[in-house]
Order: structure tokens, then sequence, then C-alpha cells
């Protein structure tokens, strides 16, 4: 990548100072760079309404069965709940409800997570959210039952957060069962352009890797129903209901919409823009904030001194991001109620970040600073790519190891093409 020019870098460094500081002090951030016009979007939810509901042929004589994959972010735009307005559509009758990681508000933090019922309309809701392979499936007994599946849910555009394969499995169901899938189509709140990071191997496959995609898709999670449904030969039937007023280059800040945090530890855009990042070393021994005010902002271990990564990594000079040496103490998660030595990652330039490419600088300089402590074995379940994790064990620079994905990354562009629907 190029290198910033001595006069820009001292520009640079002023930007980050006030950042800094602003961070420090409370006032409000620096606002990212090339922010997107302002616009209102309507989600699939809202075009359903709009439309009549006619995506689910309701029948007054016969309501038909539907079954609704959602969480807390299934809204419209008028703030009720997806669970509230099909439970009032004539000639539909909402049956069953599913919820995924996180549970049916998302403020689960467990794999324990039991099926439960809706306090306010009754309606059971299933858990596909478990310890075990078969428990994160839909129930095909529950699912054969219903005429169709509704799937409502807001994904944060990165392939190893479930919701996605959450998706994909109910895609496998429909075409298992003979039933139909509509997809309410929601914003990529990362974008819909940016396409980055290692992409998964195909004997890397697992519940946070489904298919042979990159960590960063720059896709929405429609778009995502009808590649997987075609590429996979799925071949089930699939129906996505799409959003009016989102472009590609709408960063979730440019939508008009309330955001809802995700999941307990996705709170803002900046923490969803860094989590491509800083989420590749989450499976090793490293804290990546969960359990602090700031997830995916801080970094840290108890092993590590925070002036050198820190110095390090700033020495680095990655686009978008500088570094902020600091110790902090996680009340959940990694090395709870102990205080970490670490770094608070400020947000710059979102524009130029390539997220999951500092993420890879971070574990190369936690491989190279502290080889004795940085347990890397289990980093593979999150990279999914054998010839990244390779590299960082072999010291090898960071920059190369993400050119070397560039291939894998222009070929998943060329499938991805097929499928974009705005």
């Amino acid at each position: 990548m190029k290198r910033a020019a001595t006069s820009l870098s001292l520009l640079y460094t002023c930007v980050f100072s006030f950042n800094a500081f602003s961070q420090i002090q409370g006032a409000p951030r620096m606002p990212s760079a090339s922010v997107a016009e302002y616009r209102e979007v309507k989600n699939g939810i809202d075009v359903l309404e709009k439309h009549n509901f006619e995506a689910l042929h309701p029948n007054p004589q016969t309501p038909r069965k539907i079954g609704l994959v959602t969480n807390q972010t299934g809204v419209d735009s008028s703030g009720r709940r997806t669970i509230d307005v099909l439970a009032n559509v004539t000639g539909i009758k909402l049956v069953a409800l599913f919820s995924p990681e996180h549970g049916a508000i998302g403020a689960l933090e467990t794999t324990n997570i039991g099926d439960a019922v809706d306090r306010r309309t009754g309606i059971p809701i299933y858990s596909v959210f478990g310890p075990t392979a078969e428990s994160r499936r839909p129930p095909l007994d529950i699912v054969k039952n219903l005429d169709t599946v509704v799937y409502d849910v807001q994904d944060v555009g990165v392939r190893f957060y479930t919701y996605e394969t959450t998706m994909a499995y109910f895609l496998e169901a429909a075409a298992k069962t003979g039933r139909e899938l509509i997809v309410l189509d929601r914003p990529n709140p990362i974008d819909g352009i940016d396409v980055q990071g290692p992409v998964t191997d195909p004997d890397q496959e697992s519940f946070v890797a489904y298919g042979e995609t990159p960590v960063r898709h720059g896709m929405t999670v429609g778009e995502l129903a009808g590649m997987y449904n075609a590429e996979r030969h799925i071949s089930a039937k699939l129906t996505v209901v799409q959003m009016e007023g989102w472009r590609r280059e709408d960063w979730f800040d440019a939508t008009g919409q309330l955001w809802i945090n995700q999941s307990p530890n996705m709170r803002s855009l900046t923490e969803a823009t860094l989590y491509p990042g800083v989420c590749l070393i989450e499976r090793t021994n490293v804290s990546v904030g969960r359990g602090t005010d700031k997830p995916f902002e801080n970094v840290g271990a108890p092993w590590i001194n925070p002036k050198q990564l820190a110095g390090y990594l700033n020495s680095r000079q990655i686009p978008g991001v500088r570094f902020v040496p600091l110790y902090f103490t996680p009340t959940a998660s990694w090395y709870e109620s102990q205080q970490l030595g670490g770094i608070y990652v400020v947000l710059l330039d979102r524009k130029t970040l390539d997220s999951p490419e500092m993420g890879i600088e971070i574990a190369s300089a936690l491989h190279r600073l502290y080889p004795r402590d940085f347990d890397m074995k289990s980093i593979i379940a999150i990279i999914a790519n054998k010839s990244a994790v390779e590299a960082i064990n072999a010291d090898q620079d960071p920059r190369l190891i993400a050119q070397s994905w560039r291939e894998g990354l222009e070929r998943f562009r060329d499938v991805r093409n097929k499928y974009l629907l705005y």
C-alpha cells in the first residue's frame, strides 16, 4: 500500500491527536470521511407493508401459516416489531418464531438459549442457536408444518457474524421441506461496495464461515441469500423483498434508520466498522473488549506492554486508524476482572481502512512481539484461510499477506456481481 507523504503524516497526526483528546474528554468524535448523502431508506418490512403483504399471499378463507426468524432488530420504520405487524395481517397466521444467536431480544451471551414464548403475542419461540451443530439448524418438523418462513434480522455485513449462516440454514431447511423463504432485506451497515479479507477455504466451512466468502462481502442479506441459493445449488423457493432508497455506497448513518444494537457487543457503527478486523483474533487468548464499554475498540491481555504494542502498530502507518496505549479491566469474557495492557483503536477514516488487513496487522504484531504468550492455535476458526494463518506464523509482512488473497477476492467479486440487487 502507498505510504503517506511527510506533510500528510503531520496532518494525520494532528487529526489523531484531536480524536484521541475528544475521546478522553467525552467530546463528539470527528465524522468519518466520505459520508454518503443522507436519505430515508425503506427496509423490506416497510415495502412489504406498502404492498399490502402481497408477497405472503394472504388468504382470508384459509390463512397461511407463517414462521418468522427475527430478533430485536426486526422493526419497521414506525418502530413496530415485525412480529406484531405480521400477527395482525388478515389472511395469514403467525404461528412460529425463530431466534438466532443472542436470543429473541439480543441480550444473551451464552450458547444455552432455550425455547420460549413471546409475551406479547403468546407465539412460541424456537431457538436456532445452541452448543451443538444440530441445535443451530431449524427444526424441520416445525418448518414443514408452515407455508412460508420469513427472515427479518439486521446483519452487520461480516462473514462470521452468525445471523448470515442462520439465514443460509433456513434456505437449506426450506429446500428440504419444499417451503418458501422470504427475506425482508435490510442495509449492509458498513456499505455495499467494499469486499475485503481472506476468502474461506472450502475445508474450513463452519457456523462462522458459510461458503467461500471473504470476511467483508459488501452484500445485503437478501443478496447473500440469492448467491447461496444458486451457487451452492440449494434451490429453495426464495423471495427477496427489496429495500427502497438504499444505494451501495450507503453506510448505516446515511439511511435515516434507527440504530438498534444487533447484539450485546455491537453497539455502534464504529464498532461494526472495526469488527471485521479486531474479531479475527477473537478465538485467541486476547480480549477484544467484550465486558468493556468499547467492545472491538479495545484489545488487550495481561502480557501486553501497551506502549510497545501501540508504538509498533502506529509505526506500520495503517490507513484509517491509530492506536492509543491503555490499561483496561473487562467485566466479562476473556480475563474477567483482570487489568489488561492493550490498545484502543481510534477510527480516523472508515473509507481508507481495510479492517481485515488491520486485523492481520494486529495478529502479526502480537505474534512478533509476544511469541511465547500469544496463542494462535484457534485463530483459523475465524480467519478460515490456512495460507493467511501460516503466513502470520512465518512472520510475513501483513501487507504481503493481504496481497496474497487478492486473487480470491477477484474470483468472489465475479460471482457476487451476478446477485447484486441494488
